[in-house]
C-alpha cells in the first residue's frame, strides 16, 4: 500500500518577510567523546572507520538533526512514527544520532524500554529512566536476543548503510512476531509541481550530484517510497505500508502547517546542504573542498528564491513480522 500527499497549494499572498520573524535557538545536546577527524572544516566520526558514515557529528550537525526531528513531527501531524503501536514494551532506535527520537519515545511510552544505537556517543547523559544508549555498528552482527523488540525504528541512514539486507535480516531476527520495523529516510532529489524550478536550478544540480555520489558509495538514496517498501518485503515483513511526505523549502505553501515547516526547513537547510554534500562530493566525486562548498552554498541559495517552489520528499515505510 502506498500513500502520496497531493500537490502543495502555493500561498500567492505569502509575505517574503514572513521568514524574518522565525529563528532557531537549538543547542547541541552533548559533545562527542568518540574518536573523530576534521575534514573540510567539519568533524566526522572515525571510531568504526572514517568512511563508515559520510555525515558529520559536530555540534552544527547535532543541532540540524534535532531541528529535522521537530520538522518531521509537524509533517507527521504530531506523531513520532507511522507504525500502529499498541503499548510497546521494548523499542530499538538504530542510528539514534542525538537520541532525541528515542528520548521522546521513552516519554510517550513510559511502559517501554527504549534503546538507542549509534556509531558515536553524542547523546545526552540525562535521559528518562526507561531510555539508554549503546555504541555499535548496525552493519555488524547484532548482539540483541531473538524476538527481543516489538518496534525497531531506522531513520535517515541512507548515507551510512551499504548492506541493507544484512541490517534488516538482523532486525527481523531481533523483532518479536507481530512487531514492526519502520524505515524513514529523506530523498535528495528536488521536485517542483508548478514549473518554477528551471533545469539549471542549483538545488536541482546539488541533488543530482548527491545521487551520483551516493551511487558511487554504494548507498543510493531513496527516490520513491517503493525502495523502502521493497526492502521490508524482501526481509519477510507483511502488511507493508509506505508514505511520501513533501518537505517544502520556504513559506510558499498555503497550508499553515506546511508553511511553518517550510520556514524550519529553510533554517535546517543552511547547514543541511553542507552536512550532506561536503564529504560525498570530495570523497566520491573528487571535487576539491572549495568546489564542493560552492555547490552546497549555491544549492541552498536556490531554495531562497521566492518564485521557486521547491521541495524534497521524506519517505516512510513500515511492516509487521508475521505471527509464528
Amino acid at each position: 500500500m502506498s500513500s502520496q500527499e497531493s500537490e502543495i497549494e502555493v500561498d500567492l499572498s505569502s509575505d517574503p518577510e514572513y521568514a524574518s520573524s522565525y529563528h532557531t535557538d537549538t543547542t547541541s545536546l552533548s559533545s562527542s567523546i568518540n574518536e573523530y577527524v576534521f575534514e573540510n572544516g567539519r568533524r566526522y566520526h572515525s571510531y568504526f572507520g572514517v568512511e563508515k558514515n559520510l555525515m558529520p557529528t559536530d555540534e552544527k550537525e547535532q543541532d540540524r538533526l534535532d531541528l529535522h526531528h521537530e520538522i518531521l513531527i509537524r509533517l507527521f501531524d504530531g506523531r513520532l512514527h507511522k507504525a500502529p503501536l499498541d503499548h510497546p514494551q521494548r523499542i530499538l532506535d538504530v542510528g539514534t544520532g542525538t537520541g532525541i527520537w528515542a528520548i521522546d519515545m521513552a516519554d510517550q511510552y513510559p511502559m517501554a524500554e527504549v534503546v538507542g544505537m549509534d556509531l558515536s556517543p553524542i547523546q545526552p547523559k540525562w535521559v528518562p529512566p526507561n531510555c539508554k544508549f549503546e555504541v555499535d555498528d548496525a552493519e555488524k552482527d547484532w548482539a540483541y536476543k531473538k524476538d527481543s523488540f516489538d518496534f525497531i525504528h531506522i531513520r535517515n541512514l541512507a548515507q551510512g548503510i551499504s548492506n541493507w539486507p544484512k541490517v534488516l535480516d538482523d532486525a527481523y531476527h531481533c523483532l518479536q512476531p507481530g512487531g514492526y520495523i519502520e524505515l524513514s529516510d529523506t530523498g535528495v532529489t528536488f521536485h517542483c509541481d508548478d514549473g518554477t524550478m528551471l533545469p539549471d536550478n542549483t538545488a536541482k544540480c546539488w541533488g543530482e550530484a548527491m545521487t551520483e555520489a551516493m551511487a558511487k558509495a554504494g548507498r543510493p538514496p531513496p527516490s520513491d517510497a517503493r525502495h523502502l517498501r521493497d526492502r521490508l518485503t524482501a526481509a519477510g515483513l507483511v502488511d507493508v505500508h509506505s508514505y511520501a511526505i513533501k518537505q517544502p523549502f520556504g513559506p510558499w505553501a498555503k497550508d499553515k502547517r506546511l508553511k511553518e515547516a517550510g520556514i524550519m526547513i529553510w533554517i535546517m537547510a543552511e547547514e543541511g546542504f553542507t552536512s550532506y554534500g561536503l564529504a560525498a562530493f570530495t570523497r566520491m566525486l573528487g571535487m576539491d573542498s572549495e568546489e564542493a562548498a560552492k555547490l552546497c552554498r549555491d544549492g541552498y541559495q536556490a531554495t531562497r528564491e521566492r518564485k521557486s517552489h521547491l521541495y524534497t520528499v521524506h519517505y516512510v515505510a513500515y511492516g509487521r513480522k508475521p505471527e509464528e
